[in-house]
């Protein structure tokens, strides 16, 4: 069989270079039973095409054959719920169709028992559950895991699993930020000790999560860890003087790394007004904040707050 894959982000955002992990997976399966595996070209002809599509915002690519398997949170008409088998989830990525990417990808649970009203991941994965084992997901040819869990701190097994990666010579990265309120004592210990690629990630959606993170930084400042080592994501609501008082928390740690992302899910039909890409693009992406508060930028170009 030939097979063609789409990453619908991989074509639309240029710049985009992280692995899509259904696609490696679905690779590796056709391959596993001889099949011929290709980026999917509209001007080829193919037994089975596959798209996934993880952003609502990426557009739909109209020359997509009708038959083509879709998947992915970015398909709005498809069950939010919709998995891959388990024979296909079961196998280990095909990273060879991603040349690009020197790290290994996975999950070591899934599923969150928070239910936050702009995220779908309760809906898609339920509550958090083991998943893999750190040792099956790393690569021989790389030192470096990048762990996609949305709330590994959630459950003792995902504590447990990153404590075993003490001293196992790997370097991690938890890029989808963990929930500062789960880090005490034991957990801050536990991710000092950890080889980190970059940043130890949290996140700080709400401003009743301020404290949480101040808290976090502080016990693993205890351990060693400069606010150089954290990286906070940043949802902006559209009551930007709540995002506003965080940044403004936040930033008093010097060399502190704070990302800004409008709430955006055309689920729930929510997008971002033009004041909220202003606070995420220009006033926290350009750096803008750390001279000045969201006030004062506001004046400054003529903005009303």
């Amino acid at each position: 069989m030939n097979i063609g894959l789409h990453d619908a982000e991989k074509d639309y955002l240029k710049h985009k270079s992280f692995p899509n992990y259904a696609l490696m997976k679905i690779s590796a399966w056709h391959k596993a039973h001889g099949d011929k595996v290709e980026w999917w070209n509209p001007l080829y002809k193919y037994d089975q095409v596959y798209s996934s599509k993880i952003f609502d915002f990426t557009p739909v690519d109209p020359y997509l054959p009708y038959d083509a398997i879709k998947g992915g949170t970015g398909y709005v008409d498809l069950p939010v719920n919709n998995t891959l088998p388990d024979e296909i989830d079961n196998m280990f990525p095909d990273y060879s169709i991603y040349p690009e990417c020197d790290y290994a990808i996975g999950y070591i649970t899934r599923g969150c028992p928070n239910n936050c009203r702009w995220c779908i991941v309760p809906q898609k994965e339920g509550k958090i559950r083991p998943y893999r084992i750190w040792e099956e997901l790393v690569r021989k040819d790389t030192e470096k895991l990048v762990l996609m869990d949305n709330n590994i701190l959630a459950c003792e097994y995902g504590v447990s699993q990153l404590e075993g990666m003490i001293g196992s010579g790997y370097k991690i990265d938890l890029n989808q930020g963990m929930d500062a309120r789960l880090v005490n004592s034991k957990v801050a210990h536990i991710l000092a000790q950890l080889r980190w690629i970059r940043y130890i990630r949290f996140s700080c959606d709400q401003k009743s999560q301020i404290e949480p993170v101040r808290h976090a930084i502080e016990l693993l400042a205890e351990h060693g860890i400069k606010p150089y080592k954290i990286f906070v994501y940043l949802l902006v609501t559209s009551n930007l003087e709540d995002a506003s008082e965080r940044v403004e928390m936040l930033k008093k740690y010097k060399g502190i790394s704070l990302y800004a992302q409008a709430e955006r899910n055309e689920r729930l039909g929510i997008l971002p007004n033009r004041m909220q890409l202003e606070f995420q693009q220009r006033y926290v992406y350009g750096g803008c904040y750390r001279k000045e508060t969201w006030k004062e930028y506001c004046k400054r170009k003529g903005l009303i707050f």
